[in-house]
């Protein structure tokens, strides 16, 4: 459908309504039952009085994701379907249960707003089935007041973030704070970071598109450094705290200076701020920089949190589409960034439409977009990585640090699945550099 066939419906759908012979029709969308959707839910439904294709019912369900993938599988679910990353969209493409949006992109002018590696993202055998949601970053993230009063500066290259961790540890600080008890998945926080750093975007391309073994010593070296972290006791004080703590518990600490520094994504910066200040009742404050790399070179490991798509069910098709196309709209990605402090999708979104929000927040998605369009950009384990090899990631990592497993076996079972999957073409679309 193009853009006058759109305008044409849309008129014929007024007419209708005016004359009382139709209603339009329901979009139906399945969320998260949570405070920060409900935020979003509350601006969303602007949609509602906005559209004269349709209107939007959004409902709240306990594990959200579980149960979406559950309905899809019977044969119904929701209109609108919303995964927790491209590879669990690439899964359900292939399954044959989400619509192909083509007809779409130009009409609705996703490919105007979208940076094109993402948008291309949702590719399957040259169709695209899904939009990326929450464009992601990992960085470092320091308490500010604790560094100044012990002369700490932020480290640059990987070099220093060891020597630091150890001057940190040695000053009865924990160097950092962290867990997975709420999110096992927080694993591939940390590999991410890891493998894009020291290893290098270059390297992790190459092994991704399957011309260079994870094997290499590259990324021994990557996760090397990452178990290290573990060993030494620096993420929470040992892995007992690390697979026991919840997250406020982890954040608290950062924000009372307990512990130094976070590794984590660019989402932590809508809520970062409850943890420091009067919010908190302390006077610490915060800062972030890119997470360090080998070279000293500031490049980000990018991604998305999510996709949205249309079901291949669903009955309104057309006013799906409409949905997300005032939801993957600039004007909505920047009104949820300030209002809901939600990380927006990859749209271009000027820097005068985020001025309602912290600067330090304002900075990093303007410095992570520039990154994006220059192709100074790493790769997200659950963005680009194929579904097997994710969750093998962020499951035998935890063999490594119990000392089950050497580094060296575990990037060969990596190696093992990753050549699989991409030999099977299941591995999502690789943007060339």
């Amino acid at each position: 459908m193009n853009r006058y066939q759109i305008s044409l419906f849309s008129l014929i759908v007024c007419l209708l309504m005016a004359l009382g012979l139709a209603q339009k029709p329901k979009v139906t969308v399945w969320v998260e039952d949570n405070d920060t959707v409900q935020c979003s839910i509350d601006l969303l439904s602007s949609y509602n009085t906005d559209s004269s294709i349709g209107e939007v019912e959004f409902v709240a369900q306990a594990n959200q994701w579980d149960v979406t993938r559950t309905a899809l599988a019977g044969g119904s679910g929701p209109d609108i379907v919303i995964t927790p990353g491209p590879s669990f969209g690439f899964e359900l493409a292939k399954a044959g249960l989400l619509l192909p949006l083509d007809d779409y992109i130009s009409s609705m002018g996703w490919d105007k707003d979208m940076a094109s590696w993402a948008l291309s993202l949702g590719s399957v055998e040259g169709k695209l089935y899904s939009v990326p949601v929450e464009l992601e970053t990992m960085i470092l993230y320091y308490n500010k007041t604790l560094f100044e009063q012990n002369g700490w500066a932020a480290p640059k290259t990987i070099d220093d973030l060891m020597t630091l961790s150890q001057t940190i540890q040695d000053a009865g600080i924990m160097p950092f704070s962290g867990s997975n008890s709420e999110w096992r998945p927080a694993n591939e926080w940390y590999a991410s970071a890891f493998f894009n750093a020291v290893a290098g975007p270059q390297a992790v391309y190459e092994a991704l598109s399957g011309t260079r073994p994870w094997t290499d010593a590259a990324f021994v070296d990557a996760i090397g450094a990452l178990d290290a972290l573990q060993q030494n006791s620096w993420i929470s004080g040992g892995l007992e705290n690390y697979y026991t703590i919840t997250t406020d518990e982890y954040w608290n600490a950062f924000g009372a200076g307990e512990a130094a520094m976070v590794i984590e994504g660019s989402w932590a910066m809508g809520s970062i701020g409850s943890y420091f200040g009067d919010e908190a009742s302390n006077t610490n404050d915060w800062d972030w920089v890119p997470f360090p790399s080998a070279s000293g070179e500031d490049t980000f490991a990018i991604g998305v949190g999510s996709t949205y798509s249309i079901n291949a069910s669903s009955k309104v098709t057309d006013a799906a589409a409409d949905y997300l196309s005032f939801f993957f709209s600039p004007e909505t990605q920047a009104s949820l960034t300030e209002t809901c402090g939600q990380a927006p999708a990859p749209v271009r979104i000027t820097s005068d439409m985020l001025s309602e929000i912290d600067p330090r927040r304002a900075k990093l998605y303007d410095t992570i977009s520039k990154a994006s369009d220059a192709g100074n950009y790493g790769y997200l384990t659950w963005t680009f990585w194929g579904p097997k090899s994710d969750v093998y990631i962020y499951e035998e990592i935890e063999k490594v640090w119990g000392g089950d497993i050497t580094v060296e076996d575990y990037l060969s079972g990596l190696n093992d699945i990753a050549s699989q999957e991409l030999a099977a073409s299941e591995t999502p679309p690789l943007p060339t550099r």
